[in-house]
């Protein structure tokens, strides 16, 4: 099977251990084991597979997110990016249509194309706030259409869906016999409105949420993901699962319960990194002549527009060899003109590197 290079992944991979100031993490500041509330009698648990498809503990914590799964609706997986890749290999066979609404994670188009599906792009626009045209979306989404990939909240743009336009998404795939698969990994972190848009697993029976532990709940070493789908769906989804995963770490499976059973604690601490995050991005935004954005209303990362006559690629080089602050190109999110710059990290740190970011566009 040959596959399209992952380009966020392989630019991150160069770039981002050499960063004195790294704005390309999507992750809010990560939490320690020790800023769990664990219990001591862990250290006596025996590291054996464990439960297969997840322990009832971490499944009982996963229902909690939504309003209609049950257990038999959850499979845990080796992240989130594990969850997307076996929603793709259950449900996509050679000459299947696909439609992915971008930008987003590369997964939702390479991953289908390299299976053989025909795949459609259909981008967001500034213009929109960077949500989907209805009207664009009911063309595209055809009764060919097999499977829709959407991601909410949006990375890297930061809109959030909300839920009445969901709702009419559903009734667009509907009507068309369409699954849709929901990229929510940063669930649970909208900026405006209730903290949780609705899961599309809980709107649609033939929606299919993915989550993680790694964005909302800053637990990114973990490597701890779900799926929650209709239960035949999940059935399926397992006899793929058998083949590359097995299970998850006990002690992931763990943390993962512990963190979710404590997830209200988690959220404030986050929030309050987000908020502060936000502000430092606002202001700097107001004061910086040469770049714009779309204010973001959830996740963890915003896309900025820059208006030098320079490729992405090459500014985000030399901004890190010459400042030693790290942006990730908007090429590798099929959005060349644009920048993506993860806000949720130390305020002292962003502070810092859009000082100097702006430094080096006064210079070119």
């Amino acid at each position: 099977m040959r596959i399209a290079n992952f380009k966020i992944e392989e630019w991150m991979n160069r770039y981002e251990s050499s960063a004195l100031y790294d704005l390309t993490t999507t992750c809010i500041s990560p939490l320690s084991v020790n800023d769990l509330p664990y219990e001591k009698s862990i250290f006596d648990v025996k590291l054996g597979y464990g439960d297969i498809t997840g322990s009832e503990r971490l499944k009982t914590a996963i229902k909690s997110l939504y309003e209609n799964q049950e257990l038999e609706n959850i499979t845990v997986t080796h992240g989130a990016i594990g969850a997307n890749q076996l929603v793709f290999l259950s449900l996509l066979e050679k000459g299947d249509e696909v439609v992915s609404i971008v930008p987003t994670y590369q997964q939702h188009y390479s991953i289908p194309e390299s299976l053989g599906a025909s795949v459609k792009l259909l981008f967001l626009k500034e213009e929109n706030n960077w949500l989907p045209d209805l009207e664009d979306l009911d063309r595209v989404v055809t009764s060919k259409t097999k499977l829709l990939c959407l991601n909410n909240p949006n990375n890297p743009t930061g809109s959030v869906i909300p839920d009445w336009m969901l709702e009419k998404i559903v009734e667009i795939a509907q009507k068309k016999n369409v699954w849709i698969l929901s990229d929510e990994v940063y669930r649970g972190l909208n900026l405006i409105g209730k903290p949780y848009s609705k899961s599309i697993a809980d709107l649609y029976s033939k929606g299919i949420s993915v989550g993680s532990m790694s964005k909302t709940y800053s637990l990114p070493g973990l490597r701890v993901g779900w799926i929650a789908a209709r239960e035949d769906l999940v059935v399926e989804i397992n006899h793929q699962r058998q083949y590359n995963t097995i299970s998850v770490s006990i002690l992931d499976d763990y943390f993962a319960s512990v963190a979710l059973e404590n997830r209200d604690e988690i959220a404030q601490r986050n929030f309050s990194i987000m908020h502060s995050g936000l502000k430092i991005l606002k202001n700097w935004l107001e004061r910086e002549p040469q770049v714009d954005c779309v204010m973001p209303i959830g996740g963890t990362t915003a896309l900025i527009r820059y208006n030098k006559d320079i490729p992405s690629r090459k500014l985000c080089r030399d901004l890190q060899a010459k400042t030693g602050v790290a942006i990730l190109p908007g090429e590798t999110l099929e959005m060349e003109g644009y920048l993506r710059v993860g806000y949720c990290v130390e305020p002292g740190c962003l502070e810092a590197a859009l000082e100097k970011f702006s430094e080096y566009l006064r210079g070119v």
